[in-house]
């Protein structure tokens, strides 16, 4: 029986189930953790945050390992044990009995947590360099389709029960994990392997990795900025939107799947037709733009249905990342990509840290009366100030490839 050639199909299934599990959970986590210690959103949100952090240390500390991993044996292997890993992570969460619990489940799904770093190397693979933008924005699009259904899916649920979203969750990544042992091909061949594995015990190492690309790291330092907003919006989005606007899990199931809807829209059929024609530069800051002006705009949103007007406008700054990241994979060797997407998830990953906890603090700080009046869309402006100087960033970084070339 011949191997099957590994192609973006594969691998768009993969994370489309991947996402869809990751998704179900979103409008319910935050609930459950009110559920198991009590208390409103003041006290939930500090808690939300560090939980967020939690999985988003692990996944710094072992992101570069994994990376380097999959460049020494392959993709496939590396995908596997990730999905397992938070199959089985769902299944804990909706078991466990008190919060410190629920920090080790988090914690140990971060460990394993590889999937989108692997991902991102897998698609270096298998598409030509001048392809890679719309190779990259599949990973948009089944970050789209997952959060199009799998907040709406988990909104639902979590209204028949609190936990039933985290059992459907682990049973949706589980399944993923049996599609990939059955039908995901290898796409390193052995020839273009690294001959030993080489890893550094250092959490920076894998940052380490892009400094011997001047022009990747410093988008690498506009990546972390833009993105540290960014997951400081996604630890407060089910808090603030009950706290401002009253809405259940359904109402904000509705709200990520308008976000998973615009999100298709772009990374399915925008990016391609819009990153040739603008270029990789001008799509990058233009969605950087896009994106930073979107916070301020659900910062002054005073009733729920601005949101989604909102949602619509910000969703088109997606065109950024796929740029950003075809820009960066271009000044790297084919049997460093691993290892340079194991750095740039790094920063992500340091992104995950920190953003969420200050998002989470700036909102329990903003609602808790010692700000006068209140001021619960503060963690957003703060947010567009983190995009302003990701866009000095950037700009930094193309006068910097603009010598070079």
């Amino acid at each position: 029986m011949q191997p099957r050639a590994p192609g973006l199909p594969f691998i768009f299934v993969t994370l489309v189930l991947d996402v869809l599990g990751f998704g179900i959970i979103i409008p319910v986590g935050p609930h459950l953790v009110q559920h198991l210690q009590g208390g409103a959103e003041v006290e939930a949100a500090p808690v939300v945050g560090f939980l967020a952090a939690a999985y988003a240390a692990m996944q710094f500390l072992f992101a570069p390992l994994l990376g380097a991993l999959s460049d020494r044996f392959g993709r496939r292997p590396v995908l596997l044990v990730s999905m397992f890993g938070s199959g089985l992570d769902y299944v804990a969460m909706a078991l466990v009995p008190t919060v410190p619990w629920l920090f080790v489940t988090r914690a140990l799904n971060g460990l394993s947590g590889a999937t989108i770093t692997v991902a991102n190397a897998y698609i270096a693979d298998v598409t030509p360099a001048e392809k890679r933008a719309a190779g990259f924005a599949i990973v948009g699009a089944a970050f789209a389709i997952g959060f199009m259904l799998g907040p709406l899916l988990g909104g639902v649920l979590g209204g028949i029960d609190i936990h039933l979203p985290f059992y459907v969750a682990g049973g949706i990544t589980l399944l993923n994990w049996l599609y990939g042992y059955r039908v995901l091909p290898e796409s390193l061949p052995p020839e273009r392997r690294k001959a030993a594995l080489q890893v550094r015990w250092n959490p920076l190492s894998g940052i380490g990795n892009l400094a011997r690309y001047p022009l990747a790291l410093r988008l690498a330092g506009a990546l972390f900025l833009i993105n540290l907003a960014q997951f400081g919006l996604h630890a407060v989005w089910v808090l603030y939107t009950q706290y401002r606007f009253g809405w259940d899990e359904t109402a904000v199931g509705y709200s990520l799947c308008a976000v998973g809807f615009g999100a298709a829209i772009v990374n399915g059929t925008l990016v391609r037709r819009i990153v040739p024609r603008l270029g990789e530069p001008r799509s990058l800051v233009l969605g950087f733009v896009i994106g930073t002006l979107a916070y301020v705009g659900y910062g002054l949103a005073s009733q729920g249905w601005m949101i989604y007007l909102v949602i619509a406008f910000g969703s088109l700054g997606g065109i950024g990342m796929p740029a950003l990241q075809a820009m960066v994979t271009k000044t790297v060797r084919a049997d460093e990509q691993g290892a340079v997407q194991g750095g740039l998830s790094s920063v992500l990953g340091l992104a995950q840290v920190f953003g969420p906890v200050i998002g989470s603090e700036l909102f329990a700080w903003s609602i808790s009366g010692e700000v006068a009046g209140h001021a619960p869309g503060m963690v957003f402006f703060v947010c567009a100030g983190l995009g302003v100087f990701a866009l000095g960033g950037v700009a930094h970084a193309l006068k910097l490839r603009g010598k070079a070339g």
